[in-house]
């Protein structure tokens, strides 16, 4: 009887460390299940969350209450790719980088042009697009080029290129936090010009109804490209696959053409990582 409960309390024993072991393996195994489902670190697995803007056509926009635009209509199908989907948010590009390294949204997509300043916030893709700078100004204004803002009242959307630009041609520019704001001000004659997006000022000025005109465009220095948070290469990478695969299959050129009608591609522009041939738009329909 004695040797019988001995025996009973080791098989009690033994049994109690095999469903310990049993639960760290279980533990372990669900941490390792975790990471597959989720290798690129997103707010939800296998949804992009993309801070975007509501109010820059034909770059990003909202229309019949959904998400458009080229670089919209670009992430989507990028993220295709790669098996995910997109979920767009508004915000304001004055908060988007910040917002994307504080995990707020995984990626940000609104034309963002890749700075070096920017680069000391959030990490970047390869380009996707070129862009250049747009002057608008009230219709029947004098001015005719970026060399005669010296002394006039410019606005700017707050934290963009054309804000850079305009601080560093000394020209104290006025911020406003959207381009709503920006079109507002040069349609009640409150601003001599804006020096805008160039896709985005030619839409401002053809909808305005004769009250704004572009008087002068210039080439941006830098390409856009997503934006993703410090140090998540895996999403990055993701994202760039993505991309050449988009350009290689005619995707991008389609998106171009029918964005961008009539818009001539830099000879020195390459979008992707550059080692596949871009499709003709032609060839792309």
């Amino acid at each position: 009887m004695r040797i019988r409960t001995v025996l009973t309390r080791a098989a009690v024993v033994g049994a109690a460390a095999v469903l310990a072991a049993t639960a760290l393996t279980a533990c372990g195994g669900n941490d390792s299940t975790d990471g597959a489902a989720n290798p690129y670190g997103l707010l939800q697995p296998g949804v992009i969350r993309a801070g975007t803007l509501t109010d820059a056509p034909p770059n990003v926009y909202l229309k019949d209450g959904k998400f458009t635009g080229f670089d919209n209509d670009l992430l989507t199908a990028v993220a295709g790719k790669v098996g995910l989907k997109v979920e767009f948010v508004g915000t304001d590009f004055s908060a988007l980088l910040s917002q994307v390294n504080n995990r707020k949204f995984d990626v940000g997509s609104s034309s963002i042009t890749v700075t070096e300043a920017r680069k000391k916030t959030v990490d970047f893709g390869n380009g996707y697009d070129f862009g250049y700078f747009g002057l608008d100004v009230p219709a029947g204004s004098p001015i005719t080029g970026f060399d005669q803002l010296a002394g006039k009242r410019v606005v700017v959307v707050q934290g963009t290129v054309q804000d850079d630009f305009a601080t560093r041609e000394k020209l104290d520019p006025v911020r406003v936090p959207d381009y709503n704001g920006a079109v507002n001000q040069l349609k009640a004659g409150t601003a001599d010009a804006w020096i805008a997006p160039a896709e985005i000022g030619d839409k401002s000025a053809a909808d305005s109804n004769g009250k704004i005109t572009v008087a002068a465009k210039q080439l941006s220095p830098a390409p856009t490209a997503y934006a993703v948070a410090k140090g998540n290469d895996k999403l990055r990478e993701a994202l760039d696959k993505g991309l050449d695969e988009v350009i290689a299959d005619g995707t991008w050129s389609r998106l171009q053409a029918q964005y961008y009608p009539g818009r001539p591609i830099p000879a020195d522009f390459t979008p992707g990582s550059g080692s596949v041939p871009v499709p003709s738009p032609s060839a792309a329909s």
